[in-house]
C-alpha cells in the first residue's frame, strides 16, 4: 500500500497546487471574498473527487492534465457545499477540517457569498476546460471529442442541481426530525454524496470516447459503490469517530435527530453494508484488471482506494 499512499499524496498535491494557481489572493475592493474562498478551498481535505477523476482518466489512457480543469471545478463545488452545509440554517457546524468553519472565521453573509462564488467559478473553470477540448477536437478533426466535450458542463450542472447534490441536500434537511424510509434515504445518499463521486468516471469516459465500453460501465458502477460506502462511513464516524482526527464534532446526526445508515440498520448493520459495497467495488476493479483496454496500475489504485475508504478514520 506504500505506492498507493504516495500516489494519493501526489494526486492531492497536484490538486492543491492547481487550486492555489487558479484562485490567487486579490488586493481589490472585494478581497475579503477571495480570502474566504481560499480559506475554505485550501484548508485541507482528502481531495477524493479530483483523485477519482485523475485515476479514471489514466485508466482510460488519458493524461491527467487533460481533465485537470474539471478536477479543480469538482473540488470547488464540493467545498462550496461544505461551506453551506456548515451554516446555522443547515447543519450548524462550528468546525471543518480541524479549524473554524467559514461562517465562524468570517461571518454568515461572507460564507454564503464564498460558497456561491466557488460554485459559479467552478463552472467558469469547467467551461474553459470544455472549450479547450473542443478547440483541440476541431483542430484534430475529432468530432466525437467535440460532441462529448460539449456535454460535460451540462452533465456537471445536472449532478450538482436539484436532481443531484442539491436535491440530496433537500431530502437531508427533511430527514432531520422527520423519519424517512430506507428507499428515500438511499436516494438522499446517491444524490447528495454519490453524484459528485460518480461524475469523475463519467467525465473521463466522455473525453476518452469510451462510454459504450465494458470498462466504462465497471468504472461507473465502482464509483456508485464507493459513493454510497463513503456516506455510510461518514455516518459511522459521526457515532464512533475521533473528533481530533475528523477535525469536527461527532454526534451531530443524533443532535439533529437525523435518519442515517446507523439509525436505519444499527452500527453493526451499517458496517456490514459498508463491507458489502467495498467488496463490490473491489470486484469491479478486479474485472477492470482483466481488460486489456485498461491501465492495470490505475485499476489497482482504485481497488486500494476502496479499501482505504473502508478503513478511513477521517
Amino acid at each position: 500500500m506504500s505506492d498507493f499512499y504516495e500516489k494519493l499524496r501526489e494526486y492531492a498535491a497536484y490538486t492543491d497546487s492547481g487550486l492555489d494557481v487558479i484562485l490567487p489572493k486579490r488586493d481589490n475592493y472585494q478581497k475579503e471574498i477571495y480570502e474566504a474562498m481560499r480559506y475554505s478551498l485550501l484548508g485541507g481535505g482528502k481531495r477524493i473527487r479530483p483523485v477519482l477523476l485523475f485515476v479514471t482518466a489514466e485508466l482510460f489512457g488519458l493524461d491527467v492534465e487533460t481533465v485537470k480543469p474539471f478536477a479543480l471545478a469538482l473540488e470547488m463545488i464540493h467545498t462550496s457545499s461544505l461551506i453551506h452545509d456548515d451554516l446555522p440554517a443547515m447543519d450548524n457546524d462550528d468546525y471543518r477540517r480541524g479549524r473554524l468553519s467559514c461562517h465562524k472565521r468570517f461571518d454568515e453573509a461572507t460564507a454564503i457569498l464564498a460558497g456561491d462564488a466557488l460554485l459559479t467559478y467552478a463552472f467558469e473553470v469547467a467551461a474553459d476546460g470544455a472549450s479547450g477540448l473542443i478547440t483541440k477536437a476541431v483542430v484534430s478533426g475529432n468530432t466525437e471529442l467535440a460532441r462529448n466535450a460539449s456535454k460535460i458542463v451540462g452533465l456537471l450542472a445536472s449532478r450538482v442541481g436539484t436532481e443531484g447534490m442539491i436535491g440530496g441536500q433537500v431530502i437531508d434537511l427533511k430527514a432531520e426530525d422527520t423519519a424517512i424510509d430506507e428507499y428515500e434515504h438511499d436516494t438522499l445518499c446517491r444524490l447528495k454524496t454519490g453524484c459528485l463521486l460518480t461524475i469523475p468516471s463519467e467525465i473521463s469516459g466522455l473525453i476518452a470516447g469510451r462510454t459504450d465500453t465494458p470498462e466504462y460501465g465497471l468504472a461507473v458502477d465502482y464509483s456508485k459503490s464507493i459513493g454510497l460506502a463513503f456516506q455510510i462511513q461518514d455516518d459511522i464516524l459521526d457515532v464512533e469517530g475521533d473528533p481530533n482526527l475528523l477535525g469536527k464534532n461527532i454526534g451531530m446526526d443524533d443532535v439533529d435527530n437525523k435518519t442515517t445508515f446507523v439509525t436505519l440498520y444499527g452500527i453493526d448493520g451499517a458496517k456490514h453494508k459498508l463491507e458489502e459495497l467495498t467488496a463490490k467495488a473491489v470486484a469491479d476493479c478486479r474485472a477492470l484488471m482483466e481488460l486489456s483496454s485498461c491501465n492495470k496500475e490505475s485499476a489497482q489504485f482504485m481497488l486500494d482506494l476502496a479499501e482505504f475508504l473502508l478503513e478511513r478514520k477521517y
